[in-house]
């Protein structure tokens, strides 16, 4: 890193907040603002360069902008940075050609995020292909889960909770699905759990965030959120040897009345669904676990599959919103596994009416 005697008078560490004698040398490359470089150790630059680094991207993609087919003009490719295609299995430095149904186009993505070796991991981590689970009975039937694993759900639910409610934290205009997917993905392993989606047969990535038109499976890219969109962040944790899944629509900033509208009744939905759940004792048996995940699109219910192979976008180019919950069946009904805690952030205004 490079140094100033002038730096401890005038700047403050990013990390700590003690007397900067540093200052990030990318960022001076950048001719970014010092009082976003500074660092007072190289321990604390290194233990902030996984969110600092982020900085350097944003700068890239400000200075660099998008030609009429939102292909980016962009010495990214050279860092990692590609479009995604064949669901994961290849990619490309040049925007896929492809009859977009809305104004929403693909961006390049980073390169897959490494996961600790002493993370647990599902058997696809690796290759991308699952083994168990295609020949499973479970394939054919629900199981009645035993009083170990509901309580290993209960526990992977509420740090699946607590990553997407971190990742709500993000969300604002200017902030690229990536650094959410980053936000995601150190929770996720902060908490001993590994992010379900990543390498699921070759999904790219430790979340999905679905922007405005794409209903499902997006896949985080360096696209910054804009004023007006609307955004769904869908969480799937990976922990003793049990998943819990979760996802929700945020609104990133002032957002037009029929896109509220549109996320309100998605979760409207989802609570309706629930309380059927719990009139439906009986039906389902006490112990078994699913998750109701309705989606729910402004105009026609067809879709199309961009070229990445996994993200699903309406086939008129409106918006569309999704909720979801992992439930449990008890004797009297249902318990939400994956309910929002006293401490979610407060961001649907009809909760409080």
């Amino acid at each position: 890193m490079a140094g100033g005697s002038d730096l401890a008078e005038m700047l403050s560490c990013v990390r700590c907040g003690k007397p900067a004698h540093l200052q990030c040398p990318k960022c001076m490359e950048l001719k970014l603002p010092r009082e976003g470089a500074a660092f007072c150790t190289q321990d604390c630059f290194k233990a902030s360069w996984s969110s600092h680094k982020s900085v350097h991207l944003k700068a890239r993609l400000s200075s660099l902008g998008t030609d009429t087919a939102g292909e980016q003009k962009s010495d990214l490719a050279s860092e990692g940075w590609l479009y995604c295609l064949r669901k994961g299995q290849s990619r490309t430095p040049k925007c896929p050609h492809f009859d977009w149904t809305g104004t929403l186009r693909p961006y390049p993505i980073s390169v897959k995020r490494i996961v600790p070796a002493y993370i647990d991991k599902p058997d696809w981590a690796d290759d991308g292909i699952p083994k168990v689970e295609p020949n499973s009975d479970l394939q054919h039937h629900v199981e009645i889960k035993t009083p170990d694993q509901i309580e290993r759900m209960r526990e992977t639910c509420r740090i699946a909770r607590e990553v997407l409610d971190a990742a709500a934290r993000m969300i604002r205009p200017g902030v690229t699905t990536d650094e959410i997917d980053q936000v995601v993905h150190e929770a996720t392993i902060a908490k001993g759990g590994y992010p379900s989606p990543l390498n699921y047969h070759f999904f790219p990535k430790s979340c999905c965030t679905s922007v405005n038109e794409v209903i499902c499976h997006g896949i985080p890219d360096a696209r910054k959120l804009e004023d007006g969109d609307i955004i769904n962040v869908d969480v799937t944790v990976y922990y003793k040897g049990v998943h819990g899944d979760l996802n929700e629509t945020y609104f990133v900033g002032n957002v037009d009345e029929a896109s509220r509208k549109l996320v309100q009744c998605t979760y409207e939905c989802l609570e309706k669904a629930i309380s059927v759940g719990n009139k439906a004792v009986g039906v389902m048996k006490a112990g078994q676990t699913f998750s109701i995940e309705p989606m729910i699109n402004a105009g026609v219910w067809r879709d199309q599959m961009w070229p990445d192979g996994w993200t699903a976008i309406t086939a008129d180019g409106k918006r569309s919103a999704q909720f979801e919950h992992t439930l449990l069946v008890t004797e009297t009904g249902v318990e939400v596994l994956t309910a929002r805690l006293p401490s979610s952030p407060n961001v649907f205004p009809w909760l409080h009416k």
